[in-house]
């Protein structure tokens, strides 16, 4: 595993490859969530200017100059990517019930539920309004796809709240919330630089095992990670009914008066009668923290093998080491 500073130093020097570019995104993005009704106007800006890694527009962009494209189309779709990703963080934290994000205050605690899910919707249908000036119904097919992948794992994920689930559906939800966006940003990339159909295939199984892994590591993290790290509670997911790799893993090996504790937790969804010190024991005891690290790294290999026998050249380079980059991070 590479070190937080060499990390980091790679980080900045992949992001400044971008930066003018990111920058055009956030523009993009900041102009078209402006709407003649002011509470959307206002949910809008208080989500974008809640930041976050922007790694999807990132992806995205990247996918394109792989190609050396250089044209508008790939800012116009950074931004379409970021508002379905926004779009379906407020509807998730409405979900959830959330009451922050990113350390700040979730915008349905200061919106209210009804005006938020109205804004999610608004912007689902603004990013296609967007991504229609492509003029390109490929785009449009894979946008609706995704869209449909993503709205199927929210409700299958809702009807599994407290439940201990298999290793196979947990990992068709984290495709469905998760690796399908990151797989469309590459996907996008791949055709709005008109790479060929081999190629596209290839940056979209790049797409998912990164994005795969990208959750896997999120769920670690949400376990392991102190709230002022993570911007909210720690053990978001088990508050909330969610069982997360290292909690089945545990689940499938552990004895029956263990098994009951994290019971306990999921069926509570709170920490009243176990602690998240008791839990995580638990897991430590099984090695599952370990067993989902270790899994988030063989998604990683998978995405770099997905795209290594592409041409070399800096764009490359950036694209095999973000991998890296989401395995190692530790927020």
């Amino acid at each position: 595993m590479s070190s937080p500073a060499i990390n980091g130093a790679k980080a900045k020097e992949v992001f400044e490859l971008l930066r003018d570019d990111l920058e055009a995104v956030e523009r993009e993005f900041g102009r078209d969530t402006v709407s003649s009704v002011p509470a959307i106007t206002d949910i809008g800006e208080h989500l974008r200017a809640g930041g976050g890694k922007r790694i999807r527009p990132a992806l995205l962009l990247l996918s394109a100059k792989l190609f050396d494209y250089s044209g508008r189309g790939a800012i116009r779709l950074g931004a379409v990517v970021e508002m379905i990703h926004t779009a379906t963080l407020v509807h998730d934290d409405i979900i959830d019930e959330a009451r922050t994000r990113r350390g700040r205050p979730a915008a349905n605690t200061r919106w209210g539920n009804s005006k938020c899910v109205l804004a999610g919707d608004w912007l689902y249908m603004q990013s296609f309004k967007i991504a229609v000036q492509e003029r390109n119904f490929r785009i449009l097919d894979v946008l609706i796809d995704l869209t449909q992948q993503m709205v199927e794992g929210e409700l299958l994920q809702m009807e599994k709240l407290g439940r201990s689930i298999t290793l196979d559906e947990h990992f068709d939800l984290i495709h469905r919330k998760t690796a399908c966006l990151f797989s469309t940003c590459t996907r996008l990339g791949a055709i709005v630089s008109g790479a060929p159909p081999d190629n596209e295939e290839k940056l979209a199984r790049y797409g998912r095992s990164l994005g795969m892994a990208f959750q896997l590591v999120d769920d670690v993290l949400d376990l392991t990670a102190s709230e002022d790290v993570l911007g909210k509670p720690v053990a978001s997911d088990l508050r909330e009914g969610k069982a997360t790799m290292a909690v089945i893993h545990a689940l499938a090996q552990c004895a029956p008066e263990e098994k009951a504790l994290i019971q306990k937790v999921l069926d509570e969804r709170a920490f009243k009668s176990v602690t998240h010190d008791q839990i995580l024991a638990v897991l430590n005891r099984y090695g599952s923290l370990d067993a989902a690290t270790t899994r988030a790294y063989e998604y990683a290999a998978d995405a770099r093998s997905a795209i290594c026998d592409l041409p070399d050249s800096e764009i490359m380079r950036a694209l095999l080491w973000a991998p890296e980059f989401v395995v190692a991070r530790e927020k």
